[in-house]
């Protein structure tokens, strides 16, 4: 099984997919923190991160190794990984990684997984059109503001709210308006607003999606 979790930045979907990777024992990919790698690595070498020539290369070069680092959190990161995304021959170098995570899901300490779960912008529509389970989360801009800055502060990071917000609202705009695979929801997908939802909440919705889901394929199969 494959389930594509996607929506805007802070509305909960990295926490939602990690907690379903873990209660399923499926794979489990952070597809944000690939493009998060990237940009990493170009503001690591003085680069632009809106420059096609130099995101394409660093695209081409990243290995599992670069998901490891420990400055992809940083919040510029954050923001050169909105500029890089856009950028068409940047994900079209990470395209084949995250078809191949989501069709061969790599082995856990238990052995073999019968399932990923992947999180990102586009997963439901350019990644895996085909997943099975198609989850859209949203929240109001000032939900997701509120909950990015206090995130921020636990990390110990100078945040203004303020700022974060207008942050936000511009990564949603050039998130949703970029030419190449922009962030929307698939046509199938279930939508779901976190806005006055916690992480359970969220969790016992998508569990039940996945239920449901997995009774309509026996059903089938009868």
């Amino acid at each position: 099984m494959i389930i594509a979790v996607d929506g805007p930045v802070a509305a909960g979907k990295g926490t939602l997919a990690r907690r379903l990777a873990a209660e399923l024992n499926y794979a489990y990919l952070d597809t944000g923190s690939i493009y998060r790698a990237v940009a990493a690595r170009i503001l690591a070498a003085g680069g632009d991160p809106q420059d096609p020539e130099t995101a394409a290369a660093m695209a081409r070069d990243l290995t599992p190794a670069d998901l490891e680092r420990d400055d992809l959190r940083r919040e510029d990161v954050g923001q050169a990984a909105s500029q890089v995304a856009a950028i068409p021959a940047v994900r079209a170098a990470l395209l084949d990684f995250q078809r191949g995570f989501a069709a061969r899901p790599p082995a856990g300490p238990g052995g073999a997984r019968r399932g990923a779960v992947l999180d990102g912008r586009d997963i439901g529509t350019v990644v895996c059109p085909e997943a099975d389970v198609k989850l859209f989360l949203t929240a109001s801009v000032e939900a997701r503001a509120e909950r990015r800055h206090k995130e921020l502060l636990e990390r110990g990071e100078k945040s203004i709210y303020a700022r974060v917000l207008q942050d936000l609202r511009e990564r949603d705009a050039r998130d949703s308006g970029r030419a190449t695979a922009p962030l929307k929801a698939a046509e199938d997908a279930v939508r779901l607003d976190t806005s006055g939802m916690d992480a359970d909440q969220a969790f016992e919705f998508a569990m039940a999606e996945i239920a449901r889901r997995r009774d309509q394929e026996r059903f089938q199969e009868n």
